[in-house]
């Protein structure tokens, strides 16, 4: 009887070479995959922020800050995960920290949770002399030398009440939860760079005293937000009155006349036109309260080279009656950001560039900025054809030849509508321009033209998904049993298959 036949080794030489090929290659081809990708992205790769909440890049202004900077900024984080408030967006500011890091490698970045780490809390709050009750959540700007600013968690949220449904027929209150609705990291990191860079800040003086709008009030016509935002690119504001023998003062760096609404005493017309002429910087805001009423403006502007109508626009490509959406822009610096924009004035009175017979010979440059639609029309002159008015002009003029001016070249601003920048609007336009040009028109008034880019505060998106009682019942189980249970039973395929 035939003994049994041998059977061939599972792994003989041949096979064992072939899996060892199989082997070397898939590793060649994934080391190479890996190779090729990073090759790629040393070539053609750029960071960009991608948060869960803001969903946004740094801006422009942002990145001509970081590039200004020379000297070495140690940021510290100092948080716990027990803050409900701020560790939601814990991610988010780090990672806001690290492409501000990226940007320039004079920032670096810890995180000290002063829960966990309690000696390196203690030395935190020793060197910047926190207080362990009050002082939660922390971001520190330190430019050595004793230099240093923070910046509050609780600030970097801003957040509104909302109604919550009714539970129950028989609930009679409503309910209101905390939702977040702006994430104003990047501003307030970036304005605290502005502030390490230059020990002290721009001064700009708020004129009050002829029915100007109150950078106290917090209403609607306030202008409290346009404080804020001129602070957070490091310019003190104050109000100035100019009353009796007072001039502008010295240190002014720059004068701001918001839609007065009352006629300006000759005595303060004159100290303005004098501070024009040795070398001010002016943003004069008019708007309709004033087109029947001159304010004794005018004609100082018109000798500096542009005539405020006593008429305002009407737009009928707007959302509502009164509204004007500025689409169309010059190429001047100061508006150059916002030509993909919007801005949204109400009822904007024009502002014309002067037509010079015969200029004089050191005449003023003027600029028109902004422009309503080409279908715009006058409200006293109806009847005329419409057309595009001029909304927004820009001035300068650099000193004679030969003659010293103590504060440089003349610049001056002029905007035919002051209700666009007030607590209403000013968050207006796309994706808050109305604050934008804010920022970019004081920067170039300051002349600090790294500067002539907006921020504005990021909206925060909350994906929220409604469900009935019955749809949360059948989720649960899809969840829990369901799913658990076809991984099971795919296993358990694979299982016979392999057996056979």
């Amino acid at each position: 009887m035939p003994g049994p036949i041998p059977q061939p080794p599972s792994f003989s030489p041949r096979r064992r070479w072939k899996i060892g090929l199989e082997l070397l290659t898939r590793t060649a081809l994934v080391v190479a995959v890996v190779v090729m990708v990073n090759y790629l992205g040393a070539q053609f790769f750029h960071r960009f922020y991608l948060s869960s909440q803001t969903r946004v890049a740094l801006s422009p202004r942002t990145l001509s800050v970081l590039h200004s900077l020379t000297n070495h900024i140690a940021v510290t984080l100092y948080y716990s995960p027990d803050d409900d408030a701020f560790y939601p967006f814990y991610s988010d500011v780090t990672a806001l920290l690290d492409e501000y890091s990226a940007a320039n490698p004079f920032i670096s970045v810890k995180t000290v949770d002063y829960v966990r780490d309690s000696a390196e809390a203690q030395r935190i709050k020793q060197q910047y002399h926190l207080d362990a009750a009050t002082d939660k959540t922390r971001i520190i700007f330190d430019a050595g030398n004793g230099i240093y600013k923070a910046a509050s968690g609780d600030a970097l949220i801003q957040y509104t009440l909302e109604a919550q449904p009714l539970k129950s027929p028989t609930q009679r209150q409503l309910e209101f939860e905390k939702k977040p609705v702006a994430f104003h990291g990047e501003e307030m990191f970036t304005s605290i760079l502005l502030a390490l860079q230059r020990t002290n800040p721009f001064t700009a003086y708020f004129l009050q005293g002829d029915g100007e709008p109150s950078l106290a009030e917090n209403g609607d016509y306030g202008y409290l937000k346009f404080g804020l935002a001129l602070r957070e690119d490091y310019v003190a504001v104050t109000n100035l009155e100019l009353l009796g023998d007072q001039p502008v003062p010295a240190n002014c760096d720059l004068l701001i006349i918001a839609g007065p609404t009352d006629p300006l005493p000759p005595v303060k017309l004159e100290k303005i036109e004098q501070y024009l002429g040795q070398g001010g910087r002016l943003l004069a805001l008019f708007d309709i309260h004033s087109f029947r009423q001159p304010t004794g403006l005018e004609p100082i502007l018109q000798r500096w080279g542009v005539n405020v109508a006593y008429d305002y626009v009407r737009d009928p490509e707007t959302v509502s009656g009164q509204d004007v959406i500025v689409r169309k822009f010059s190429q001047h610096s100061v508006v150059s950001a916002l030509a993909q924009h919007a801005l949204q004035m109400d009822l904007p009175r024009p502002i014309f560039a002067v037509v010079w017979q015969n200029p004089p010979p050191n005449a003023p440059q003027v600029s028109e900025l902004a422009f309503s639609s080409a279908a715009s029309t006058l409200a006293g002159h109806p009847a005329e054809p419409p057309r595009s008015y001029p909304l927004i002009a820009a001035i300068e003029q650099k000193p004679a030849a030969g003659v010293a001016s103590p504060g440089g070249n003349t610049r001056i601003i002029v905007a035919g509508d002051s209700i666009f920048l007030n607590n209403h609007y000013i968050e207006g336009g796309e994706a808050g321009v109305n604050r934008d040009f804010l920022n970019s028109a004081v920067n170039w008034l300051l002349d600090r033209p790294t500067l002539l880019q907006g921020i504005g505060p990021r909206p925060v998106t909350e994906f929220r998904l409604l469900m009935t009682q019955p749809q949360r019942v059948e989720v649960r189980w899809l969840l829990l049993a369901a799913l658990p249970s076809l991984v099971l039973l795919l296993g358990g395929v694979v299982w016979l298959v392999r057996r056979k």
